[in-house]
């Protein structure tokens, strides 16, 4: 079959100049400008943010028609997506959002909001479209129209916007917000009731890092739940205060929220255990001061791990006094200079290693021979990975392995980089964890190419040609990621 190009060769031409360009903005030399001029030129700026804004709402439209849903696994189908799930875009396929997170490299949460916002404004709401493209209506307020009237019946919109519309630009944006809400609301009763089911389903609890040393934990509830649970965090952080702890409140609170939620209770259920993860290079343990940039375990020389390279560890250890807490357990990991994963053991593991020695040389104490006794876990036959496999896969990972992606290790699946069914290997060094969205991904999304390197390097590559590639987080940061060998579709077919 030959297939041939619809445009003719000046067009595509003209195509393909214009794709290689680079970006680029027309400046004007700011010290030639007077104050007032400044004013002008920032407007004029905003007006241009808007309308780069609507130009990339049709980009992402033109994306979203070019992956329907036709290949997607139908409802009843093994691996068909829950209700709710997948693309905001009706029609088009539930892996469009990873594929927009790729090529905009953002998180999967903010590329679902763009296309969702995207789809309200090009294709429900033309007008407040056409008056962001003009630059009449700035970005943010267009995107509140989408955030109000989104759940809102085409009825509703045909009303609401050609009322709201003229004034947009002139109030402000809390005030369009509430305009909006009262103009829908008049033109339906029942439309707070559903924004409001709505905005219970997003309740929700995040984690994420802040700085120093210190991350934010939120809570997402309806508002007469999060103002009960503020008040008992408040007065426990007032009592304490009233006691005579001067620190400052917002200390207080945090400490009595965290009091609250990890505390001992007093009814007769099973207490609650968390399960934490620490690394840490072996050297900080014993107080030495390392470069920022060392590898965050225990390092030998190089591979193969020898008897001797485990004697040496053991000795640091005790020295350390280095044990599992009581309860948990202590895991050890052992990586190359450059930081990259070679073995995973526990202590008792670890002497027995030594204890017995390597094959050929016997258990002798001053045996320094180069012969390997610890290594990744071995290849085993099958399709089911063991449990020293994934061990070995979560200490190294850590978290979901596709870009943007951080669900933890502990709750993904160890996947098959190049799938069973095509002759992968059930070994570590083609298997990684991803979390259950991305390993559906993988398995049903046709035109993704997903390749690992022996150090554990992921690359990804979506349809459209956009390749991001992860490193496991033990991996020195100035190690330059190698480029993507380029290979054809039929050298890495979909895992189906």
């Amino acid at each position: 079959m030959t297939v041939t190009d619809s445009t003719s060769p000046p067009e595509g031409g003209l195509v393909e100049w214009w794709l290689h360009q680079p970006p680029s903005v027309d400046r004007f030399p700011i010290e030639l400008l007077t104050s007032e001029e400044v004013v002008v030129e920032l407007q004029r700026v905003q007006a241009q943010k808007a309308m780069q804004a609507a130009y990339e709402a049709e980009l992402v439209m033109a994306l979203a028609a070019a992956r329907p849903d036709t290949d997607d696994p139908p409802p009843g189908h093994p691996g068909a997506r829950r209700r709710g799930a997948g693309s905001p875009v009706p029609g088009t396929s539930e892996f469009l959002p990873d594929e927009l997170a790729m090529v905009l490299n953002c998180g999967g949460p903010y590329a679902t909001g763009r296309l969702s916002d995207a789809y309200q404004l090009v294709e429900r709401m033309p007008a407040v479209h056409a008056a962001r493209a003009a630059g009449r209506l700035d970005d943010y307020r267009a995107r509140i129209f989408a955030d109000v009237l989104g759940t809102a019946s085409d009825e509703v919109i045909a009303v609401v916007v050609p009322a709201v519309l003229p004034v947009a630009a002139s109030i402000s944006s809390g005030k369009l917000r509430k305009k909006l809400i009262a103009a829908a609301i008049a033109a339906d009763e029942e439309f707070a009731e559903r924004r409001r089911i709505e905005a219970e389903r997003r309740a929700a609890v995040r984690l994420y890092p802040t700085a120093d040393g210190m991350s934010a934990l939120t809570t997402e509830a309806p508002s007469a739940v999060a103002a009960a649970m503020w008040s008992v965090i408040d007065q426990a952080a007032q009592l304490a205060k009233t006691a005579g702890d001067d620190r400052p409140i917002g200390v207080l609170r945090a400490e009595a929220h965290a009091a609250l939620v990890l505390g001992t209770r007093d009814d007769d259920r099973p207490a609650i255990t968390g399960h934490l993860t620490i690394t840490a290079p072996l050297a900080t343990l014993g107080g030495q001061c390392e470069p920022v940039d060392a590898a965050w375990m225990p390092t030998v020389a190089g591979a193969p791990v020898t008897a001797a390279h485990l004697r040496e560890l053991l000795t640091q250890l005790g020295a350390l006094g280095v044990q599992a807490p009581p309860g948990g357990s202590l895991a050890l990991a052992l990586t190359d200079d450059d930081g990259a994963l070679l073995a995973t053991a526990s202590l008792a593991e670890l002497t027995r290693l030594v204890a017995r020695g390597c094959a050929e040389h016997g258990k002798a104490a001053d045996c320094d021979c180069d012969c390997p006794v610890l290594g990744p876990p071995p290849e085993v036959p099958g399709y089911s990975h063991t449990a020293a496999q994934e061990r070995f896969l979560r200490l190294r990972d850590r978290t979901c392995r596709h870009p943007g992606c951080g669900q933890p290790a502990a709750r993904t699946d160890a996947d098959h980089v190049v799938a069973y069914d095509c002759g992968g290997r059930t070994s570590c060094d083609n298997l990684c964890c991803l979390c259950r969205s991305h390993h559906r991904l993988k398995t049903f999304a046709r035109g993704w190419r997903f390749r690992m390197d022996p150090d554990g390097t992921l690359h990804v590559t979506t349809p459209s040609g956009i390749t991001r590639s992860t490193r496991p987080p033990g991996l020195r940061d100035q190690r330059a990621l190698p480029p993507p060998r380029p290979s054809p579709v039929d050298d890495d077919p979909p895992p189906f």
